[in-house]
């Protein structure tokens, strides 16, 4: 198959021409005029989206257990431009994420869903003081061999795990982990010391920066200050919500290629306003907006990537600089880059048709046009 005549993102910019894909590999890049199979007719070729945070949508989520769940969740996510995505859970007891471990490990992608990635295990390994919407009987000190244990429950399909780093242990933790998955500062007082520490230790990303860890101050520079000294990839969730534009804007500055947009959706994406559940804990729901019940505590969002790409280019950022957050660097944060993530011969041919307003046309998975 050829799709010819595009606008096809390659190396960072957008340039004219054709992509040949065999076998679900992208195979060739060549000039617009190329005899093709699919006419793009000018619009914007890209890789798929990969969202690393995401805890689930239309009212299931990844912690559940479900095995009904995740196509459901699947057939979502490519909707909305993602083609894979990493199947993130809350803090929960041990004997509870384990199920689900082995749930996700025997997902079977439904044709017109995306792939499953990997996991993101978004605790239990976290601080008390900045837990937000997760559940403060489930949190556990940094713990290498449950980590494994969950690990080994998922098929070894973990591939970011978060931390903070100011918990007992957390350190050997992150060097013995590290060399396993990617390891995540977040939900976490630590100081800047203490980060850099971690940084030194293995850890290489920051989930979900600016919410759940102390603010960047000139005297406490804190998490945000030492992800920027340490050179590492950083979550931004670009829902128009949890940061406001001025502060999106100053972080792309500030990490450019770094930048890796999340949609840290929660069971509510794709429903309508009402109250849910997000680790054992009642969350609702109000104009999109979610937090825990009664409280103004932000759960998470109910947003998607495409409706973050959408947001962030209307916020300011070149439209080059806001796919790169949502392909490439999600990928390398993750280290799949060597797969997915770009548009280069040898990859897997997850591609979008995008609209010069940048509506979603068509979605490609492993060549194979499923929207």
């Amino acid at each position: 198959m050829i799709i010819g005549n595009a606008n096809v993102f390659v190396d960072g910019k957008f340039q004219k021409g054709s992509v040949a894909v065999e076998n679900g590999v992208i195979t060739a890049i060549g000039p617009a005029g190329w005899p093709c199979d699919v006419d793009a007719q000018g619009k914007y070729l890209v890789p798929g989206f990969i969202d690393v945070h995401t805890h689930g949508a239309m009212n299931e989520d990844f912690s559940d257990g479900k095995p009904e769940g995740l196509p459901a969740m699947s057939k979502h996510y490519a909707a909305h431009g993602v083609t894979s995505f990493l199947a993130t859970t809350m803090t929960l007891k041990e004997e509870v994420l384990t199920p689900a471990m082995e749930t996700i490990r025997g997902f079977v992608r439904p044709a017109d869903g995306a792939k499953c990635a990997g996991i993101h295990l978004e605790g239990p390994f976290l601080s008390y003081a900045k837990r937000g919407a997760q559940a403060a009987e489930n949190l556990h000190k940094p713990d290498a061999e449950m980590f494994h244990r969950l690990n080994a429950a998922s098929g070894g399909q973990v591939r970011l795990v978060t931390v903070a780093p100011e918990e007992e242990g957390a350190i050997p933790f992150i060097e013995e982990v590290s060399k396993v998955c990617t390891v995540s500062i977040g939900h976490t007082t630590a100081n800047y010391e203490t980060a850099m520490a971690a940084y030194a230790a293995g850890a290489s990303h920051a989930t979900h920066l600016y919410n759940g860890m102390p603010s960047l101050l000139h005297r406490e520079p804190g998490v945000i200050a030492a992800a920027l000294d340490s050179g590492a990839t950083v979550e931004l969730i670009c829902d128009g919500l949890h940061i406001h534009p001025a502060v999106i804007r100053a972080t792309h500055r500030m990490f450019g290629k770094k930048l890796v947009i999340i949609s840290d959706s929660l069971r509510c994406a794709g429903m309508p306003d009402g109250q849910y559940e997000l680790g054992g804990q009642p969350i609702e729901m109000k104009n999109g907006r979610a937090t825990l019940l009664g409280t103004d505590t932000l759960a998470g969002s109910s947003s998607n990537l495409l409706q973050e790409l959408q947001n962030v280019v209307s916020f300011g950022l070149p439209l080059e600089d806001a796919i790169t957050a949502l392909t490439s660097a999600p990928a390398k944060a993750v280290r799949l880059d060597h797969e997915i993530g770009s548009i280069a011969v040898g990859k897997k041919a997850d591609l979008l048709l995008l609209t010069e307003d940048l509506e979603l046309d068509s979605v490609y998975i492993d060549g194979n046009k499923i929207i």
